[in-house]
């Protein structure tokens, strides 16, 4: 029998023993996205397994969830800067994530390789890898599993793949810079959302035509998801901090549009006893927010790590399973409590997570994996506002950092917010705490109009920022306005 998924959600008398009922006459209550709501739902077992694609390790972590365990990873490529020789034959930036609908292959999208990686669940032996067109971002089986689509989100296409071969078949032109699709769970329809253009495209499956546009609020769309009953579509805007909600079937009408928060990442559902309920990764905030999908109602906001980005239920939806980018690491979230119950350390930066019930139908599943190695090392710092002057201390601080160690080198990532919108904005070094002095500039970036943003750099920062290389040469981040081209007095310096 399924639990209570909120605290503030009570579970009337006739749907409780409705369960019972059901429970007892052996027929489970539902199944988990992405599947149908009539599927079983799957227990959580040891034969379970939770992938996530890593982009700055080049790693896919493979996660037990019977007992919240590192298994180890499947390295698709090398660190950087081995990853820029012209002689690289390693996938890079891994980011996406989907499986078949038998559960035994895994569809891994790198980003900076232009590749989907095909592994095999039971053995995590990579069994093909397909080339497709610039930089894309996601893919998904169909609900019959005889195709698999990819976002190319550098063009203007849907890649569909024959799953079978491997092989590119067709080609469904979109408008440009497709973000990411999903099915309907009946097979019907696919949904692609845009992250350059402010529109979702549906498209039937069975003849790869548009028979619709649903409005996007904004043009950047990285994350769509379907509920199980196959009644909505639920997407997220990362510049806007919205999701919006509209009707899986004609006429396709929106429903809902959430103010969500600052970085809003990705969106999925746990269906529980009480109903189905979606969780919101909100990354500027560091929280997974939990909304009804019946009445669209807030249940729960759950404080859970650095920008949370991808995340996927369980079989059973017992779990919601949350990749912490900035930290390195899943969040296991109780549907039963909306509480964080274990961490599992992975790779670095992870982006798409997926929940995969029976992955290994038999033997330990751990053939070919490795150590985590330098992917396990990274540093976390935070910045907080200026006032008067002065740092003002903060439990929450607008931005967090982190610098992924890539052997002498360290990738970093800023999740800033707390800015205005759509300002140009300089990250750079300064040479006083205080971040008064001359600055030292590391990234240019504008703020989203959300008054958030993600920023990256690389070089020996850590050894600069932590005083590694000598007190004398130390330097401290911070955040400053950029005017006429050049940083302005930092609003955001780091903290100590």
């Amino acid at each position: 029998m399924k639990r209570n998924p909120a605290k503030n959600v009570k579970i009337v008398k006739p749907a409780l023993s409705l369960a019972l009922l059901l429970g007892l006459s052996g027929i489970t209550l539902a199944g988990q996205a992405p599947g149908p709501l009539g599927a079983p739902d799957v227990p959580v077992s040891h034969r379970d397994r939770i992938y996530a694609a890593e982009q700055f390790s080049n790693t896919v972590s493979v996660t037990d969830p019977a007992d919240n365990k590192l298994l180890g990873v499947i390295r698709l490529g090398d660190p950087t800067p081995g990853n820029l020789s012209p002689l690289y034959r390693g996938q890079l930036l891994v980011h996406g994530l989907g499986f078949s609908p038998d559960r035994r292959t895994l569809a891994v999208v790198s980003i900076g390789s232009n590749s989907v990686s095909f592994i095999d669940t039971a053995t995590n032996a990579v069994k093909h890898v397909t080339y497709v067109g610039r930089s894309p971002h996601e893919a998904f089986y169909t609900p019959d599993g005889k195709e698999v689509w990819v976002t190319v989100r550098g063009e203007n296409y849907i890649s569909v793949i024959d799953a079978a071969t491997f092989a590119e078949k067709t080609r469904i032109t979109v408008a440009a810079g497709p973000g990411m699709q999903i099915f309907s769970p009946d097979g019907k329809y696919g949904y692609i959302c845009s992250s350059f253009n402010p529109e979702v495209a549906v498209v039937t499956v069975a003849d790869h035509k548009i028979v619709a546009r649903v409005k996007q609020e904004s043009p950047f769309c990285p994350n769509i998801a379907a509920t199980p009953d196959g009644r909505q579509v639920w997407f997220t805007l990362k510049d806007i901090g919205k999701t919006q909600v509209f009707e899986a079937h004609p006429p396709f009408r929106p429903l809902k549009t959430l103010e969500t928060g600052a970085i809003t990442n990705h969106v999925n559902f746990a269906h529980t006893a009480a109903g189905t309920f979606a969780y919101i990764t909100i990354g500027g905030l560091n929280q997974v927010k939990v909304f009804r999908t019946d009445d669209f109602t807030p249940v729960a906001t759950i404080p859970v790590g650095a920008l949370p980005h991808g995340l996927w239920p369980s079989g059973d939806g017992t779990r919601i399973y949350v990749g912490l980018e900035n930290a390195d690491s899943l969040a296991a979230i109780d549907t039963a409590t909306n509480q964080v119950v274990a961490s599992v350390p992975v790779g670095q930066a992870p982006q798409a997570i997926v929940y995969v019930p029976g992955a290994v139908p038999e033997g330990p599943g751990t053939q070919g994996l490795q150590p985590l190695g330098v992917a396990g090392q990274t540093t976390q710092l935070k910045l907080v506002a200026l006032a008067n002057g002065k740092p003002v201390a903060s439990d929450n601080a607008p931005t967090s950092v982190t610098l992924f160690d890539q052997g002498l080198l360290q990738v970093l990532q800023a999740s800033a917010t707390g800015l205005q919108p759509k300002q140009a904005y300089v990250l750079a070094l300064a040479g006083q705490a205080d971040g008064t002095g001359p600055l030292e500039p590391l990234a240019n970036f504008t703020a989203n109009p959300a008054g958030g943003a993600i920023v990256n750099a690389i070089g020996p920062i850590r050894q600069v920022v932590q005083g590694i290389a000598g007190a004398e040469a130390r330097r401290y981040l911070v955040i400053a306005p950029a005017v006429n081209g050049k940083p302005a007095a930092p609003v955001q310096v780091q903290a100590m």
